[in-house]
Protein backbone atom coordinates (compact mmCIF):
# COMPACT_ATOMS: atom_id res chain seq x y z
CA UNK A 1 0.00 0.00 0.00
CA UNK A 2 1.21 3.32 -1.13
CA UNK A 3 2.20 5.74 1.58
CA UNK A 4 3.20 9.44 1.39
CA UNK A 5 6.70 8.99 1.38
CA UNK A 6 6.38 6.63 -1.60
CA UNK A 7 4.17 9.10 -3.56
CA UNK A 8 7.05 11.60 -3.15
CA UNK A 9 9.84 8.93 -4.24
CA UNK A 10 7.82 7.72 -7.32
CA UNK A 11 7.29 11.47 -8.31
CA UNK A 12 11.00 11.55 -8.23
CA UNK A 13 11.10 9.63 -11.32
CA UNK A 14 8.24 11.71 -12.55
CA UNK A 15 10.67 14.90 -12.17
CA UNK A 16 13.39 13.22 -14.55
CA UNK A 17 10.82 13.31 -17.47
CA UNK A 18 11.33 17.34 -17.53
CA UNK A 19 15.22 16.82 -18.63
CA UNK A 20 14.28 16.54 -21.90
CA UNK A 21 11.61 17.80 -24.27
CA UNK A 22 8.37 15.71 -23.42
CA UNK A 23 6.51 18.38 -22.04
CA UNK A 24 7.89 21.54 -24.35
CA UNK A 25 4.79 21.18 -27.01
CA UNK A 26 2.43 21.69 -23.58
CA UNK A 27 3.94 23.77 -21.00
CA UNK A 28 1.75 27.31 -22.08
CA UNK A 29 -1.24 25.52 -23.35
CA UNK A 30 -3.73 21.93 -24.01
CA UNK A 31 -5.83 21.01 -26.86
CA UNK A 32 -6.47 17.08 -26.09
CA UNK A 33 -8.47 15.25 -28.37
CA UNK A 34 -9.79 13.14 -26.05
CA UNK A 35 -11.46 13.11 -22.35
CA UNK A 36 -11.94 10.63 -20.26
CA UNK A 37 -14.51 10.23 -17.48
CA UNK A 38 -13.83 7.00 -15.40
CA UNK A 39 -15.09 5.81 -11.81
CA UNK A 40 -12.47 7.16 -9.48
CA UNK A 41 -11.92 3.73 -7.79
CA UNK A 42 -8.71 2.59 -7.22
CA UNK A 43 -8.47 -0.30 -9.42
CA UNK A 44 -9.46 2.07 -12.70
CA UNK A 45 -5.72 3.00 -13.40
CA UNK A 46 -7.41 5.52 -15.75
CA UNK A 47 -3.80 6.61 -17.47
CA UNK A 48 -2.97 2.72 -17.66
CA UNK A 49 -5.58 1.12 -19.10
CA UNK A 50 -5.42 3.04 -22.50
CA UNK A 51 -1.34 3.36 -22.35
CA UNK A 52 -1.81 7.45 -22.00
CA UNK A 53 1.84 8.63 -22.00
CA UNK A 54 1.96 11.88 -23.66
CA UNK A 55 1.31 15.30 -21.99
CA UNK A 56 -1.53 16.64 -23.53
CA UNK A 57 -3.30 13.75 -25.55
CA UNK A 58 -5.99 12.92 -22.28
CA UNK A 59 -7.91 15.19 -20.17
CA UNK A 60 -8.46 13.11 -17.31
CA UNK A 61 -11.58 12.93 -14.75
CA UNK A 62 -11.90 10.57 -11.89
CA UNK A 63 -15.58 10.70 -10.39
CA UNK A 64 -17.55 7.84 -7.95
CA UNK A 65 -19.55 6.41 -10.72
CA UNK A 66 -18.05 7.74 -13.99
CA UNK A 67 -21.23 9.99 -13.69
CA UNK A 68 -20.88 13.58 -15.45
CA UNK A 69 -23.41 15.32 -14.05
CA UNK A 70 -23.69 17.68 -10.95
CA UNK A 71 -26.43 19.27 -9.09
CA UNK A 72 -27.03 22.84 -9.48
CA UNK A 73 -30.33 25.49 -7.92
CA UNK A 74 -31.57 25.13 -11.53
CA UNK A 75 -31.37 21.09 -11.54
CA UNK A 76 -28.73 18.61 -13.13
CA UNK A 77 -26.34 19.98 -15.70
CA UNK A 78 -22.71 18.57 -16.87
CA UNK A 79 -20.21 18.72 -14.64
CA UNK A 80 -17.62 21.35 -14.85
CA UNK A 81 -14.87 18.88 -14.97
CA UNK A 82 -16.07 17.16 -18.17
CA UNK A 83 -17.37 20.46 -20.00
CA UNK A 84 -14.28 22.63 -19.54
CA UNK A 85 -12.06 20.30 -22.51
CA UNK A 86 -15.21 20.09 -24.61
CA UNK A 87 -16.17 23.96 -24.33
CA UNK A 88 -12.46 25.85 -23.83
CA UNK A 89 -9.67 23.46 -25.37
CA UNK A 90 -11.47 22.30 -28.46
CA UNK A 91 -11.75 18.35 -27.65
CA UNK A 92 -13.68 16.36 -29.71
CA UNK A 93 -14.42 12.83 -28.14
CA UNK A 94 -16.08 12.51 -24.91
CA UNK A 95 -15.31 8.71 -23.34
CA UNK A 96 -17.79 7.97 -20.38
CA UNK A 97 -16.16 4.22 -19.08
CA UNK A 98 -17.65 2.66 -16.41
CA UNK A 99 -16.18 -0.82 -14.78
CA UNK A 100 -17.25 -4.15 -13.52
CA UNK A 101 -18.25 -4.55 -10.33
CA UNK A 102 -18.53 -1.06 -9.74
CA UNK A 103 -18.94 -0.17 -6.04
CA UNK A 104 -21.10 3.27 -7.03
CA UNK A 105 -23.51 1.65 -9.09
CA UNK A 106 -23.62 -1.40 -6.27
CA UNK A 107 -24.61 1.26 -3.19
CA UNK A 108 -27.04 3.05 -6.00
CA UNK A 109 -28.69 -0.14 -6.52
CA UNK A 110 -29.02 -1.36 -2.31
CA UNK A 111 -29.78 2.05 -1.88
CA UNK A 112 -33.10 1.69 -4.61
CA UNK A 113 -33.62 -1.83 -3.11
CA UNK A 114 -33.10 -1.90 0.74
CA UNK A 115 -32.05 1.40 1.73
CA UNK A 116 -28.40 2.88 2.27
CA UNK A 117 -26.99 4.83 5.62
CA UNK A 118 -23.98 6.85 3.86
CA UNK A 119 -22.53 9.91 5.40
CA UNK A 120 -23.83 13.27 3.05
CA UNK A 121 -21.02 13.94 0.98
CA UNK A 122 -21.54 10.17 -0.66
CA UNK A 123 -25.17 10.08 -0.43
CA UNK A 124 -25.02 12.77 -2.56
CA UNK A 125 -23.10 11.04 -5.12
CA UNK A 126 -25.38 8.19 -4.74
CA UNK A 127 -28.57 10.48 -5.25
CA UNK A 128 -27.02 11.97 -8.64
CA UNK A 129 -26.55 8.26 -10.25
CA UNK A 130 -30.41 7.24 -8.48
CA UNK A 131 -32.01 9.49 -10.32
CA UNK A 132 -30.55 7.82 -13.44
CA UNK A 133 -30.58 4.18 -12.62
CA UNK A 134 -34.39 3.87 -11.01
CA UNK A 135 -36.01 2.79 -14.23
CA UNK A 136 -32.95 0.64 -14.92
CA UNK A 137 -33.37 -0.99 -11.84
CA UNK A 138 -37.14 -2.07 -12.95
CA UNK A 139 -36.52 -3.16 -15.79
CA UNK A 140 -33.63 -5.43 -14.95
CA UNK A 141 -34.25 -8.80 -16.21
CA UNK A 142 -35.83 -11.58 -13.96
CA UNK A 143 -33.28 -13.92 -12.03
CA UNK A 144 -30.36 -11.56 -12.13
CA UNK A 145 -28.08 -12.23 -8.74
CA UNK A 146 -26.84 -9.30 -7.11
CA UNK A 147 -23.39 -9.35 -8.95
CA UNK A 148 -24.79 -9.75 -12.43
CA UNK A 149 -27.54 -7.24 -11.93
CA UNK A 150 -24.75 -4.55 -10.56
CA UNK A 151 -22.76 -5.26 -13.98
CA UNK A 152 -25.99 -4.94 -16.23
CA UNK A 153 -26.78 -1.67 -14.10
CA UNK A 154 -23.18 -0.37 -14.95
CA UNK A 155 -24.18 -0.56 -18.72
CA UNK A 156 -27.51 1.32 -17.80
CA UNK A 157 -25.36 4.11 -15.73
CA UNK A 158 -22.65 4.23 -18.62
CA UNK A 159 -25.98 4.42 -21.37
CA UNK A 160 -27.34 7.46 -18.99
CA UNK A 161 -24.32 9.43 -18.69
CA UNK A 162 -23.93 9.59 -22.51
CA UNK A 163 -27.38 10.34 -22.82
CA UNK A 164 -27.00 13.44 -20.36
CA UNK A 165 -23.88 14.60 -22.83
CA UNK A 166 -25.86 13.99 -26.06
CA UNK A 167 -28.71 15.66 -24.90
CA UNK A 168 -26.83 19.11 -23.05
CA UNK A 169 -27.26 22.48 -24.69
CA UNK A 170 -23.55 23.09 -23.11
CA UNK A 171 -21.68 20.23 -25.40
CA UNK A 172 -21.02 21.22 -28.42
CA UNK A 173 -22.94 19.53 -31.06
CA UNK A 174 -19.79 18.21 -33.11
CA UNK A 175 -18.26 16.16 -30.12
CA UNK A 176 -18.48 12.22 -30.24
CA UNK A 177 -19.61 10.85 -27.37
CA UNK A 178 -18.58 7.31 -26.53
CA UNK A 179 -19.85 4.64 -23.96
CA UNK A 180 -17.60 1.93 -22.86
CA UNK A 181 -16.86 -0.43 -19.75
CA UNK A 182 -13.39 -1.27 -18.57
CA UNK A 183 -13.52 -5.55 -17.52
CA UNK A 184 -11.07 -6.06 -15.09
CA UNK A 185 -13.43 -9.65 -14.23
CA UNK A 186 -13.77 -11.32 -16.98
CA UNK A 187 -17.00 -10.46 -17.40
CA UNK A 188 -17.87 -10.15 -20.70
CA UNK A 189 -14.66 -12.90 -22.15
CA UNK A 190 -10.96 -14.04 -20.76
CA UNK A 191 -9.31 -10.75 -21.93
CA UNK A 192 -9.34 -9.33 -18.44
CA UNK A 193 -8.69 -5.18 -18.63
CA UNK A 194 -10.38 -4.96 -22.48
CA UNK A 195 -12.42 -1.83 -22.53
CA UNK A 196 -15.91 -3.12 -23.95
CA UNK A 197 -17.47 -0.29 -26.57
CA UNK A 198 -21.24 -0.70 -25.30
CA UNK A 199 -22.58 2.86 -26.73
CA UNK A 200 -21.25 5.36 -29.67
CA UNK A 201 -23.42 8.38 -30.04
CA UNK A 202 -26.27 7.02 -28.09
CA UNK A 203 -26.38 3.80 -30.33
CA UNK A 204 -26.57 0.18 -28.62
CA UNK A 205 -27.17 -1.95 -31.40
CA UNK A 206 -24.06 -3.87 -33.68
CA UNK A 207 -26.15 -2.68 -36.62
CA UNK A 208 -26.42 0.69 -35.58
CA UNK A 209 -22.68 1.02 -34.91
CA UNK A 210 -22.33 -0.67 -38.10
CA UNK A 211 -24.04 2.14 -40.05
CA UNK A 212 -22.70 5.22 -38.23
CA UNK A 213 -19.16 4.02 -37.48
CA UNK A 214 -18.30 1.09 -39.28
CA UNK A 215 -14.47 0.93 -37.97
CA UNK A 216 -15.71 0.31 -34.08
CA UNK A 217 -18.72 -2.38 -34.86
CA UNK A 218 -15.96 -5.06 -34.63
CA UNK A 219 -14.89 -3.76 -30.96
CA UNK A 220 -18.82 -3.24 -29.92
CA UNK A 221 -20.05 -5.51 -26.64
CA UNK A 222 -22.42 -5.45 -24.28
CA UNK A 223 -24.04 -7.39 -21.32
CA UNK A 224 -28.09 -6.11 -21.80
CA UNK A 225 -29.49 -5.16 -25.30
CA UNK A 226 -32.62 -3.37 -23.14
Amino acid sequence: MMELLELLERNDRHVSEFSNDRFDAVQDGQSPGLVTVCCSDSRVLQDELITNETPGDVFTVGVIGNRVCERTDDGATVSGDVLYPLVHAGTATAAVIGHTGCGAVTATYQDLTDGVDEPDGIQYAIDLLKDRLAPGVDALPDGLDEESAINHLVEYNVDRQVELLLESDDVPDDVRVAGLVYDFQNVYSDDRGRLQLINVNGSRTPDAIERNTPALSSRFNRLWSY
